[in-house]
């Protein structure tokens, strides 16, 4: 009996050698959902548990061929995009985006009339049908490391942000892209209507899982907020839940589910992996990825 073909999933984001992050994390989350992923790399790191010492971005022509060769032989049912680190790179990706079929925000036939499996039939904003494309705008890392020129947030929304669907930004990166601090749920709240009113297409994940009561929420392009209230447990083994959470909600929506259930699933996922980590290293240590498999 023949075996059935995985949906095929992209990654565009730094390479993390310790694998708690970046690329290698991310296309172990889509193994985890039985999906196979390919990947572009953005961006060389000197990295491990204890932190990020050096940062080598790729040159942005690379990339690009990249991204049109890979896709040309392997056309993904959803991508999600990590570390981009310069300009250059965010105005690669962004170039590759508006350049696929039913992307964003170029004209075309719904998505699944030309055989592409988006995973969810909503409406993008130029009214086609969009391949699910979830963005984690990483800006800095835990340990404090700048992980994007702070110049290159007018390329994101300028030229990035109108071709995706999803957005993940935890509370500082989700203040760096409104301008408006956040302390309180109240106020990240209030910063996702504000993304929104420039972004009214996007599907806005505001993280707060290092908050004191850690609780993400979901604004929906239609405005509906929905609240997922988590628990704290007590590891050192973190690194990398952003990467994990978007690319699960990423998994979940080519899956099929609506996205109210991906985001709710990939909190579960995302929990059991911190619940179920090795230890691992002397800083803080990757999560139990593939734990569905065992």
């Amino acid at each position: 009996m023949p075996h059935p073909t995985p949906r095929i999933l992209l990654t565009i984001a730094g390479h993390d050698p310790s694998s708690g992050a970046g690329i290698t994390a991310d296309l172990q989350v889509f193994s985890a959902f039985g999906q196979f992923g390919v990947s572009a790399i953005t961006a060389l790191t000197v990295q491990s548990t204890l932190g990020v010492a050096e940062i080598q971005p790729v040159g942005s022509p690379l990339l690009a061929r990249t991204l049109d060769y890979l896709t040309a032989d392997l056309p993904p049912a959803g991508i999600k995009i990590g570390m981009l680190g310069s300009a250059a790179i965010a105005q690669a990706v962004a170039d590759f985006l508006h350049s696929l079929p039913g992307a964003g925000s170029n004209p075309g036939i719904p998505a699944e009339k030309k055989g592409i499996e988006t995973g969810s039939t909503e409406l993008s904003h130029s009214g086609v049908f969009s391949l699910p494309i979830v963005l984690d705008p990483i800006l800095r890392a835990s340990s404090g490391a700048n992980l994007l020129d702070p110049a290159a947030l007018a390329t994101l929304h300028e030229r990035l942000l109108p071709a995706v669907t999803w957005i993940t930004p935890n509370w500082p990166e989700l203040s760096a892209l409104t301008g408006h601090p956040i302390q309180t749920l109240a106020e990240a709240e209030s910063a996702t209507n504000i993304l929104a009113a420039r972004h009214p297409h996007l599907h806005i994940v505001a993280t707060g899982g290092d908050q004191s009561q850690p609780t993400d929420l979901l604004r929906l392009p239609s405005g509906e907020i929905h609240y997922l209230f988590g628990e704290h447990i007590a590891t050192t083994s973190t690194h990398g839940t952003g990467c994990a959470f978007s690319s699960a909600i990423l998994s979940r929506l080519v899956l099929g589910d609506t996205p109210a259930a991906a985001f709710e699933a990939a909190k579960h996922y995302v929990t059991e992996a911190i619940r179920r980590a090795p230890t691992v290293g002397h800083g803080r240590g990757p999560l139990n990825l593939l734990w569905p498999l065992s």
